[in-house]
Order: structure tokens, then C-alpha cells, then sequence
């Protein structure tokens, strides 16, 4: 029988992620320029840490999917993780914005612990929570809803820091001042851990494994033997390429294409409205339409709504933001549909294979986010070299044009590309229907 997920559970997994996102959000922005204009960190130096840490933390993801697959326990595979692992997330917070006041080796070595260290405990909340939306339910419905709340907490706790962020910075002391990111991270680590913790504390996991335990070897079946799987992280590794190049070359193009900073702020007002908009739109056209077509119409309307701008004229400041809202629905519709098609390899693995897997999949689907990520701000700086670019210089027509060139045409193109694996995803709905039904005569027995 398919269970409901009472509005409750629903409520704390999106502020659990809020909360998550919130402090992602904290970290990415201000970690970089704590390190080099406060502790004296050079930026070189700087930029070395968190490029390890980030290929050490993807390299542990899948690590930590096993980890959580293997595990049982009176409150599930993946509740336990929620109950003890945001604490500690929040002290390490803490502890990489105390400015210790020692040399500058031991500044050096605290920064680098501290960051590797908030890296590992932030995939030990990461993957489990991401995963528990497998396990809440049997019905696809559901699950599809409590992602769809879950990816736009996200996003909401994106906003908060985008907008809150330096405000709070303000209130205690401003920017050029150590205590105002010590208290601004105590702030933010507690928020993030009490909304964690209660979604551990709060939800229920419905859908309970089988009493043996996978090996590590086993484990891996659930990827490499999962095709409709690896197609859609294909497609994944390739639609994450469009909103990572948009965020990494933003202000660069609000800068010397507009002309005012300011206008990045427009452009996030633009991403969040577009992208929310998206994700709510998306739950009932997957009611009607298969998830393979909703996916794939998504990318071709995401891929005009890039095109058009760059051909109609991008110096209409409104009429592109109109357009970048228009492409952002689309992202935030890839982006409900991919994390459902998700589910669905999920419960393709334990009906082909056996056994879920769902922390691996999950954590294999961070590892490609973070590579996609990391891709982003390879072809960024490879653009901003090809274009001759040279920081705080009057901005050339080439310059522009290759600006313009990377924030439409780009991801034009990451969009029309990330159909190309999914037209092999071989779940069709008939054959989606046919899994959930063995699958739950199977537990019935």
C-alpha cells in the first residue's frame, strides 16, 4: 500500500534543508574572502584549500553512501545521521570563522583542518537527508512532493543568505571585522542544526530495507549495473553546467556588459522567482506527462529561452531579465524532474538488483553536482582568458560579446546537450508502474 506524508514531516524536511542550504550558502560566499582580507591568508593559498577540500569531500560522498546503505538501526538507515551529525556541522562552522589570533602557520593549519573537517561533516548530513526522501514513502506521488518542498527550502535558504547575509554582517560590525563573522556563523550554524536535527527527530522512514546487509562490492551494483541510472547522471553531470556557468560569470556580465553591479541582485531576484516557479509548476504536468518528456521539453524550452536574448539584443536590461526568469522555470522544472526520475532508479535497482541503495545513488548524485561545479569554473576561467579579460579595465566589444556569448549561448547549449543521455532512460511509465507494483506485493508477503 502506497502512505501518505503527513503535512508535518513535509513542513520540517523543507526547513531542513532551508536551514542546510543556509549554511552552504554562509560558507560559500564569505569563507574565501574571511580567509585572504581577514586572516591574511594569500589568495592563492586560499583558493588551494578549498579546491582540496571540495575534490576530497566529492571523493568521500560515495564513501558515505555506502556507509549509510550498510547501516540499521531502531531509527532507520538514515535518521540517525540527522540526530548527531548538524551539532557537530555547527561547531566546525563556528571554528573556521574564530580568528585564533596565532602565527600565521597555525592560522594556515586551523583554516585547513577546520575547512577538510566541515567538509566530511557537512556530507554525513548531506547525503542521508537528501536520501530520506526515498524512504518516506512508497507512493511516487508523495515522494515527488516532499523533494519538490525539500528543493525549494533549498532554495529559499539560498535567498536568505544571498540577501540576509551581509545585512547580519552590519549588524555586527561589518565586513573588515573578525567578530561579526564569528557571531554571524554562530547564528546561522544553530539555525541550520536545530532545523536538521528536528526533521531526524520528526520524520519517519516507510520504507524499510531488507534485514541483510549489502557489501561494499554488492553496493556498487546499484551504479554501475543501473543504466537508467548513469544515463541520467550523464544528463545531470551536463544540465548542472547551465546555472553553475550563469552564477560563476553573473557579475562579470553585470559589470562590463551592464555596467552596474547592482543588477546581479536582479539577476537573483530573476533565478529565485524563475526557478521556485518551476519547481511548483512541476509536480502536476508530471501527473499527466511522462517524466522523460517533461524533462526533455524542459531543455528545449530552456535552450530558446537562452537563444533568444543573445539574438534579439542583450542591452534591454528588462526584457533579459525576463528572459533569464523564463530560463530559470525551466532549470527549476529539470531540476524536480531529475530528482524524481531519482526515486525511480531507486526502486529500478531494488526491483532489477535486489537491494536500494539509496544512500549511494544519492551521494554519487552529489558527487556529480560538486564535478559539475568544479567544470563551471573551468570553462569560466578558460572564457576569461580566451577573452584577453584584465580586472577593472574599460570593457572592449570583444569582451562583451564573450560575455554574452557564455551567459546565453552556453548554457543554450548544456541544455540541448543533457537530452542526448536521456533518450536512453529506459524506465517508461508502464514499466514504472509494473516496478511499484512487484515492489509492493513483494513487501506485502
Amino acid at each position: 500500500m502506497s502512505t501518505k506524508v503527513p503535512v508535518a514531516e513535509k513542513l520540517v524536511f523543507t526547513g531542513g534543508l532551508l536551514g542546510q542550504n543556509m549554511l552552504y550558502s554562509f560558507m560559500s560566499m564569505y569563507i574565501l574572502f574571511f580567509y585572504t582580507d581577514l586572516l591574511g591568508i594569500p589568495a592563492t593559498t586560499a583558493s588551494v584549500i578549498l579546491v582540496v577540500a571540495s575534490i576530497v569531500d566529492a571523493c568521500l560522498d560515495p564513501l558515505m553512501g555506502m556507509i549509510t546503505d550498510k547501516t540499521r538501526s531502531r531509527w532507520g538507515k538514515f535518521r540517525p545521521y540527522l540526530l548527531f551529525a548538524p551539532f557537530l556541522i555547527a561547531l566546525a562552522t563556528i571554528v573556521c570563522f574564530w580568528d585564533f589570533g596565532g602565527s600565521p602557520i597555525l592560522t594556515l593549519v586551523i583554516a585547513t583542518v577546520s575547512y577538510l573537517l566541515w567538509g566530511m561533516l557537512y556530507t554525513v548530513c548531506d547525503t542521508p537527508l537528501w536520501a530520506l526522501s526515498s524512504v518516506v514513502s512508497t507512493d511516487p506521488g508523495e515522494r515527488t512532493l516532499f523533494v519538490t518542498l525539500g528543493k525549494i527550502g533549498g532554495t529559499l535558504g539560498a535567498v536568505v543568505i544571498t540577501v540576509g547575509g551581509i545585512q547580519l554582517l552590519l549588524a555586527f560590525g561589518g565586513e573588515r571585522t573578525t567578530e561579526a563573522y564569528l557571531y554571524s556563523a554562530i547564528i546561522i550554524g544553530v539555525i541550520a542544526a536545530l532545523s536538521i536535527f528536528l526533521t531526524g527527530v520528526l520524520t519517519k522512514e516507510r520504507v524499510v530495507p531488507s534485514a541483510e546487509t549489502i557489501s561494499f562490492r554488492h553496493n556498487l551494483q546499484t551504479v554501475y549495473k543501473n543504466k537508467p541510472l548513469l544515463t541520467l547522471l550523464a544528463s545531470l553531470l551536463i544540465i548542472n553546467l547551465v546555472n553553475g556557468i550563469r552564477q560563476s560569470i553573473q557579475l562579470y556580465y553585470v559589470v562590463y556588459v551592464w555596467g552596474d553591479a547592482g543588477y546581479a541582485t536582479q539577476v537573483g531576484i530573476a533565478l529565485v522567482v524563475g526557478m521556485l516557479l518551476g519547481m511548483i509548476a512541476t509536480p502536476p504536468l508530471l501527473r499527466r506527462f511522462s517524466k522523460k518528456k517533461v524533462f526533455i521539453v524542459s531543455c528545449i524550452l530552456g535552450s530558446i529561452a537562452c537563444i533568444l536574448p543573445y539574438l534579439l539584443g542583450d542591452h534591454n536590461v528588462m526584457n533579459t531579465l525576463v528572459f533569464f526568469a523564463v530560463s530559470f522555470f525551466f532549470s527549476g522544472m529539470t531540476t524536480i524532474v531529475s530528482t524524481s526520475m531519482l526515486l525511480d532508479t531507486i526502486d529500478y535497482s531494488e526491483w532489477k538488483l535486489g537491494f536500494r541503495g539509496e544512500g549511494i545513488v544519492f551521494s554519487t548524485n552529489t558527487f556529480i553536482t560538486k564535478f559539475s561545479g568544479a567544470v563551471s569554473r573551468m570553462i569560466i576561467g578558460a572564457s576569461l582568458g580566451l577573452l584577453s579579460y584584465v580586472e577593472n579595465q574599460p570593457a572592449t566589444p570583444r569582451l562583451q560579446h564573450g560575455l554574452s556569448f557564455v551567459m546565453f549561448l552556453l548554457p543554450a547549449l548544456c541544455f540541448l546537450a543533457a537530452i542526448l543521455p536521456i533518450l536512453f532512460y529506459n524506465i517508461t511509465e508502464k514499466q514504472r508502474v509494473q516496478i511499484l507494483s512487484d515492489l509492493n506485493h513483494g513487501r506485502s508477503m
